[in-house]
């Protein structure tokens, strides 16, 4: 009578380790214990009221990409028709363990009982025995005596009912844990289960979305600059420098040009470093003198305000020849309408996200500033906007993904005071912080390929970084 009782208690343990092993990894199989896991080669959509908001920064002096993304208040995963089973499986393991240790404790304490009464079933087998063999030896002192030790046999009656129910729960309880076992293969096959080399692939899988996905945050809305970063202190109080804005970023070659009329030295350094250290540089004549420091590299080619005219040049470094010059209808020049530092920036070009703008003025818009887009080929003027910003009032401006930012003063002070929205030909005061560290600013560029402002500061080269917001609308896979 004892082994089927061991057996009994063997199968419970071992149903109750599984259980628990079950209780354990069944949220992280899964994906309820934080970790969403999903189908090879998709993503799970999350569809929140808001996009996600993602703020982007240009790199920083070590070379790394500054991000921050912001998670939408509103956003959570909808309880679907198999988040709901997947809770009454937890549910079901959950009673199944407590189940299992009910049976446990019942089993232990019942067997410390059987254990207990088996010198007296022994003693009883052997008398029954005895009895069996010669009836003439079961006196009445021995009847006595034996019908004593079936009396004393008799709770164990309860005992074995008890195991009989027992056994049939556990009959139960095999057929649950084997229904359980396939609810879990079948969601194993819809979810994915990985191995670890699987697991690797779907990380860098991942990694390289989300690189391409940052690749695509080129455009925001601009919210920060940050403090100035000082390159090198050379030339005089006006001049401007630049890297190419479309080139690969293996190439760092940087452009310097002194003054702010006249000039015709171009200086092109090989690496950002060769620039601090005034070495390892060539030498361009340009064939006409330029004007102002309004000028900008694009593709290997320089584009700039001829001296004395409201004339386009585009000069290329490796022919080292013009290859257009166009003249900006009715632009002024020769400080007709310069920014407020004067200088002859009469007109001013930049590079963007989307291509080659000129910034100047006209008499027909009473020296209100105009955005151009132009034709990087032919330097033909694609459409205008007109800003209503006097541009005498303005120290500078630059260009960010079709946005024309400009400070209210060249001066310490400063501030980006006002935008104005080519996408959607409106405008807004602003109120963005800007360091003038040297008080006198008389260039300053956007570059989209490194996310940073280029800027001459009395004498100084300096760089900030900028922010900028983006929203990622998740109605589709990113």
């Amino acid at each position: 009578m004892t082994v089927p009782l061991l057996k009994i208690g063997a199968v419970l343990s071992t149903m109750a380790m599984v259980t628990n092993w079950m209780s354990q990894t069944l949220p992280s199989l899964v994906g309820l214990n934080g970790t969403a896991v999903s189908r090879a080669g998709t993503s799970e959509k999350i569809s929140p009221d808001e996009g996600w908001q993602v703020y982007t920064s240009a790199q920083a002096p070590d070379g790394k990409c500054l991000c921050t993304a912001v998670i939408p208040v509103q956003g959570t995963c909808s309880r679907d028709l198999r988040s709901h089973q997947l809770r009454q499986l937890m549910e079901k393991v959950q009673n199944i363990s407590q189940s299992m240790e009910v049976l446990d404790l019942r089993t232990y304490r019942d067997l410390q009982y059987v254990r207990n009464t088996e010198s007296l079933m022994k003693g009883l087998d052997s008398r029954l025995k005895v009895a069996a063999e010669s009836q003439k030896s079961l006196n009445a002192k021995s009847f006595q005596e034996l019908k004593d030790k079936m009396t004393e046999l008799l709770p164990l009656m309860p005992v074995l009912d008890q195991y009989k129910s027992d056994t049939r729960l556990i009959v139960h309880l095999k057929e649950e844990v084997r229904n359980l076992s396939g609810s879990l293969l079948a969601i194993q096959e819809e979810m994915g289960a990985y191995d670890y080399e699987e697991l690797q692939q779907r990380v860098l899988m991942l990694e390289a979305r989300l690189h391409a996905c940052m690749q695509k945050l080129g455009c925001g809305k601009l919210t920060g600059v940050s403090n100035p970063i000082t390159i090198r202190a050379s030339g005089s109080r006006f001049g401007s420098w630049m890297t190419d804005t479309m080139t690969p970023s293996a190439d760092s070659r940087v452009w310097y040009m002194d003054g702010y009329y006249k000039g015709r030295r171009v200086l092109e350094f090989r690496t950002l470093n060769d620039f601090v250290t005034g070495q390892n540089f060539v030498q361009h004549l340009l064939p006409h003198p330029w004007a102002g420091t309004g000028h900008v590299v694009f593709n290997g080619s320089l584009y700039y305000n001829k001296y004395q005219s409201n004339i386009a040049v585009k000069y290329h470094f490796r022919s080292r020849s013009v290859l257009v010059q166009r003249s900006l209808a009715g632009a002024g020049y020769n400080n007709t309408f310069p920014y407020s530092w004067g200088g002859f920036s009469d007109i001013d070009f930049m590079v963007d996200e989307s291509g080659l703008w000129a910034v100047y003025t006209t008499n027909q818009n009473a020296g209100n500033i105009v955005v151009s887009r132009v034709d990087p080929q032919t330097l033909e003027v694609l459409r205008s906007w007109d800003t209503g910003y006097p541009k005498r009032s303005a120290g500078e401006s630059f260009m960010i993904c079709g946005t024309l930012y400009v400070t209210n003063s060249h001066l310490a002070g400063a501030k980006i005071y006002f935008a104005y929205y080519t996408n959607t030909s409106s405008y807004e005061y602003t109120d963005i912080p800007f360091h003038n560290q040297y008080s006198h600013i008389s260039m300053l560029d956007y570059n989209p390929r490194e996310r940073v402002l280029y800027t001459w500061n009395n004498g100084h080269q300096v760089i900030y970084n900028v922010t900028l917001f983006h929203v990622i609308k998740t109605s589709g896979e990113l």
